[in-house]
């Protein structure tokens, strides 16, 4: 197979074959079935197989295929992924960016039905039969590929299985031919019975009797099904074989098994009822399957979450009675799509609703709640349309949805409202209230359906204290666990907050700590600094915030007190009020910076998750925490592009609508210079800057500073070539400091005219006297860019061109030039000619004779000149020249 040509990057010259983590016999037999057809691919675990497939038949028959261990992939040079016994990302472990790579073509071999997880293929073969094993049998029969006795038996292996030797009510004519076919190839059914019917050993025997004696009988709609959990502080390889046992010695219909083992929670599902979906229910946990066996991973919970949130899916999955027609409102209360919503908020005032579908020629839009529209006019925006500020591409449902699909469109879409729909009309909604009125008895369920970003909502911990310590210096975790310490002795909880948590999961590194605290965050930086005379501590009364700086070190802590804002007008700055960890939460920026660590003992490195942002940093996305996010303050706007550009995030739709909208209405048009002014110097200190400018001229954002501002296809090539101007700078370790903003404002600012450029300086918040220095020193470096450009010059013009210009319009010169050897000219100066000095010098000219006065700088100059260009190599030789040219005051000729 011919490699795959890359634009950038190595060639893509490699195929895998891989298939679901805790693979069976029909994953490894069907994935050397795939390398038949796949001949030069490498075969790859994602996770740790069965260890009953870890015996001397299966390690010899696998010895002489190309397995390699996944830190062996060259990922960067794969073309092409083949799955075999699943198509769902999730499955696959750490090959999982694979099957999202763009320029890697995904081919699929499965026996299990679609589910919406399911990776996008290039080519795939589904089919309904027992095994995986069956789908590819046929493909090697249909090629004419013939296999050896060993081969042909691990193949066989792989289903007799997944069909419980022809029991399973999954089993199809098309399992029997292929288990014929490779009878006729050399398959040994003693090796496969041998396998298949061994003996249990003491271990899985106590392990089947603690299974039999936790399971509980479950009535769901009516569906008698069995559930059963245990614990283990070690893996057992076997579950699923002694499920499959359970279920045969009792004779049940349903069977759900949860094992705590070494950390995680595994559910092992089998079904022989039709109304029992396992592999739907299974991939609601997480996992997948088929309708008759199925499995999950559960991470980050205890085995009683984990027997309560299965049960809860049962109970919304099982029950066919409960349909979304059975549990909409009708008729529906909608308002079209020119509503003002000054008007929209008198129409849920009037019908006492919090929540309604926007609509337009007949056709749902979007959603809009009463607190987006209640803030909204308290802004003074009630003139606009509620399609500005609507929640927009809301999942709709038909009236035979099941209950488990409108649990999902709540949950997991987090919607207020629902719509239901038929033929394109309207019938009714389901909201919050009405599923929750459906699943009382849950608890567990209900306390998770809220709105992603309004109201009430579940707290997500994990304990971090791991990545904490692998990614923090020592003293940082001594000082944080000793801050935890005094906070517990005061009474009072503080937390990790902001960037340096968000940077932890980013594997970035970021010293730059916030602590918030529930209580009195002075107050506790005071003790911290009675404990510490060595640290100095300031505080800020008026925003009840204190700083801790370690004299020593140089590292800082900013310690504030839980606090929430509010805005009295759009982009006013915010009114601070005292309030609990969770509002203090509420009121950042984006999700992402919403993410806490709990900092007391005992749950120290407990990590809390309010609203998403750990998902969100999963899923590259920038997104706000509330619809009119950027109405309150503008200055978020340029914040979402310098996260975006800085992490390799994109701004989320919903977000990226919502910039439209606040430059619709010019909300930016209040900001103060000063804060416009921070905002723009942050985004061209970025690594990327440029890619942020670019940013913002795609979002039609650079008006906000000078409406002249266009960043035309002429314009980047500058701010590209000021990007290789530092780079350069960088890499050449020079002494000379460099303001890097400047840098690109004088490459943002080249196209415009002079009277332009003093505009874009007072909307930034300079002064007139720094415009016009600015200005001047502008002038300045163009006209040395220009005189080096007419003829190389000389080391010494050189010197007297560059050296009064400071280092920011030297590098701009360096990238404005057009001429290499007055780029050259310039970095010549930086690097050597701008540390050339003369050995004679004004002490020396005294010794001379000479006397202090104008006519120093004169003689200086002419060493200056001279040494630069090799007239003089020495100092005698610099005695010599002035002596020379230049006649000692009172002198005689």
């Amino acid at each position: 197979m011919n490699p795959a040509p890359s634009k950038k990057g190595p060639v893509r010259d490699v195929e895998v074959i891989t298939t679901h983590v805790n693979a069976d016999y029909d994953a490894l037999a069907s994935m050397l079935a795939a390398a038949k057809l796949y001949p030069e691919a490498m075969l790859v675990l994602p996770g740790s197989q069965e260890r009953n497939l870890r015996n001397f038949f299966v390690d010899s028959v696998c010895f002489l295929y190309n397995f390699v261990k996944v830190k062996q992939v060259p990922f960067e040079r794969v073309r092409r992924l083949i799955l075999v016994d699943t198509r769902q990302k999730e499955r696959i472990g750490p090959l999982g960016p694979l099957a999202e790579d763009p320029e890697v073509e995904v081919h699929a071999f499965d026996h299990h039905p679609d589910s919406g997880n399911d990776v996008k293929t290039s080519y795939q073969i589904v089919e309904p039969v027992g095994a995986t094993v069956t789908v590819l049998s046929q493909l090697l029969r249909n090629q004419g590929i013939t296999l050896n006795d060993d081969e042909a038996t691990l193949l066989a292996l792989g289903i007799y299985e997944d069909t419980g030797s022809f029991t399973f009510s999954s089993t199809t004519p098309a399992d029997y031919e292929a288990a014929a076919w490779l009878l006729s190839q050399g398959a040994m059914l003693g090796v496969v019975a041998n396998l298949i019917t061994r003996e249990l050993s003491a271990e899985e025997v106590g392990l089947l009797n603690d299974l039999i004696s936790s399971a509980e009988t479950l009535n769901v709609g009516g569906t008698s099904l069995v559930v059963s959990q245990v614990s283990r502080d070690f893996y057992v390889p076997e579950f699923a074989v002694l499920v499959h046992k359970f279920m045969d010695m009792e004779n049940l219909d349903a069977l759900f098994a949860l094992a705590r083992m070494e950390g995680r929670i595994y559910l092992v599902a089998r079904s022989r009822l039709p109304e029992v979906d396992a592999g739907a229910i299974a991939q609601s946990l997480g996992g997948g399957g088929h309708p008759t066996a199925a499995s999950a991973t559960l991470k980050d919970m205890t085995l009683v979450e984990a027997s309560e949130r299965l049960k809860n899916v049962l109970r919304s999955s099982i029950n066919p009675t409960i349909l979304a027609r059975d549990l909409m409102t009708s008729p529906v209360i909608t308002v079209p799509a020119e509503t003002t919503l000054k008007e929209a908020e008198q129409v849920l005032t009037r019908y006492n609703v919090n929540v309604m579908p926007v609509s337009q020629d007949g056709n749902v839009k979007g959603i809009i709640t009463r607190q987006t529209v209640e803030k909204a006019v308290y802004h003074g925006l009630g003139h606009l349309s509620v399609v500005e500020y609507m929640t927009p591409h809301v999942e709709m449902l038909s009236p035979m949805a099941s209950l488990l699909e409108v649990e999902r469109a709540v949950v997991e879409r987090r919607q207020r409202l629902v719509p239901v729909m038929e033929d394109g009309q309207l019938l009714g909604v389901i909201t919050r209230t009405d599923l929750l009125n459906t699943l009382i008895e849950n608890p567990l369920v209900t306390e998770r359906l809220v709105d992603r970003y309004e109201g009430p909502r579940p707290v997500r911990h994990k304990n971090v204290k791991s990545i904490m310590a692998e990614r923090l210096p020592r003293r940082v975790m001594a000082i944080l666990k000793e801050m935890g310490q005094v906070a517990q002795e005061l009474g009072f909880k503080v937390f990790l907050v902001g960037g340096s948590v968000r940077d932890l999961f980013l594997r970035r590194e970021n010293l730059d700590l916030d602590v918030v605290v529930e209580g009195d965050g002075m107050a506790l930086a005071r003790r911290f600094g009675e404990m510490h005379p060595e640290v100095r501590v300031r505080t800020h009364k008026k925003f009840s915030t204190a700083k801790i700086v370690f004299e020593q070190s140089g590292l800082s802590l900013d310690v504030a007190t839980a606090r929430l804002e509010y805005y009295d007008s759009p982009a006013a700055l915010p009114v601070v009020e005292l309030s609990s960890l969770k509002l203090d939460l509420y009121r950042r920026d984006f999700t992402i910076n919403t993410l806490a660590v709990q900092l007391n003992p005992p749950g120290f490195g407990l990590l809390i998750d309010f609203f998403d942002g750990l998902r969100d940093i999963k899923e590259k996305a920038v997104r706000v925490l509330h619809n009119l996010s950027f109405v309150e303050d503008p200055t978020r706007v340029f914040r979402a592009v310098r996260f975006e550009q800085r992490f390799g995030f994109r701004i989320g739709k919903l977000t990226e609508g919502l910039v439209k909208n606040a430059i619709k209405i010019d909300a930016f048009k209040r900001l103060s210079p000063r804060r416009l002014f921070g905002e723009f110097r942050q985004m061209l200190e970025e690594e990327r800057a440029v890619a942020c400018l670019q940013r913002l001229r795609d979002l039609k954002l650079l008006y906000v500073f000078h409406p002249e501002l266009k960043l035309e296809p002429k314009d980047e090539e500058l701010l590209e070539d000021l990007d290789e101007a530092l780079a350069w700078h960088r890499l050449s370790f020079l002494d000379h400091p460099v303001q890097q903003w400047l840098v690109y404002y004088l490459g943002l600012s080249d196209p415009l005219p002079p009277k332009d450029r003093q505009a874009l300086g007072r909307r930034l918040g300079m002064s007139p006297k720094q415009r016009d220095e600015l200005e001047g020193e502008r002038q300045r470096a163009l006209k040395a860019m220009n005189h080096m450009q007419r003829k190389k010059p000389a080391a010494s013009e050189i010197y007297f061109l560059l050296h009064s210009q400071r280092p920011e319009f030297q590098l701009y010169i360096m990238a404005k030039a057009t001429r290499q050897w007055a780029k050259r000219a310039v970095s010549q100066y930086m690097l050597s000619l701008s540390r050339v000095r003369p050995e004679v010098d004004g002490e020396a000219l005294k010794a001379l004779g000479f006397a202090p006065g104008p006519l120093f700088k004169r003689i200086l100059d002419r060493l200056m000149a001279a040494r630069l260009d090799g007239e003089v190599l020495t100092r005698e030789q610099e005695e010599q020249l002035v002596m020379k040219e230049f006649k000692i005051p009172g002198e005689r000729a």
